[in-house]
């Protein structure tokens, strides 16, 4: 390698860059930015701490009460706060009824066409589309011929 950083042939290029270090009193990693002279402790407390200790050994000797360090492990409180998500059963709106055909289902709008549907509905209570429902459609009718025997015209 020559003096300017050019390569020779046969030389490999290495270069070295420091990414991060640990404070040198706490041991927190901090990130280097590139510029300036690397830090060696995070705050200037602990610069002025290592200071001290340095100086005067037997103040850091002292309890911890008097201004030393401690050997004790850190102690932390952590909070957690957990979030859970609840999924609520929500009926879904009636979708209007849509027939085996894919038109849409309307009723009938008056005794007339009331009197055609059921005509219809006998005439189909055999096949087998309706058959298996046959207990169910019965009741129905049922109720609605004694609601109709009780009710009292308006």
């Amino acid at each position: 390698m020559t003096k300017m950083g050019a390569v020779l042939d046969g030389e490999a290029a290495v270069r070295t860059r420091l990414v991060e270090r640990t404070c040198a009193w706490c041991g927190t990693v901090m990130t280097y930015g590139g510029r300036g002279r690397p830090p060696k402790y995070c705050t200037a407390a602990h610069r002025t701490r290592a200071w001290e200790l340095r100086t005067a050994q037997a103040r850091a000797e002292r309890p911890v009460t008097a201004g030393g360090r401690t050997t004790a492990p850190v102690r932390e409180v952590v909070e957690r706060t957990e979030t859970r998500t609840v999924t609520v059963a929500v009926p879904a709106p009636p979708r209007p009824a849509v027939r085996m055909s894919g038109q849409p289902y309307t009723l009938p709008e008056d005794a007339v066409e009331w009197v055609e549907t059921l005509k219809a509905l006998r005439d189909v209570a055999g096949v087998g589309q309706i058959y298996p429902f046959r207990e169910q459609l019965a009741r129905i009718c049922d109720w609605t011929a004694q609601v109709l025997r009780e009710a009292v015209p308006v």
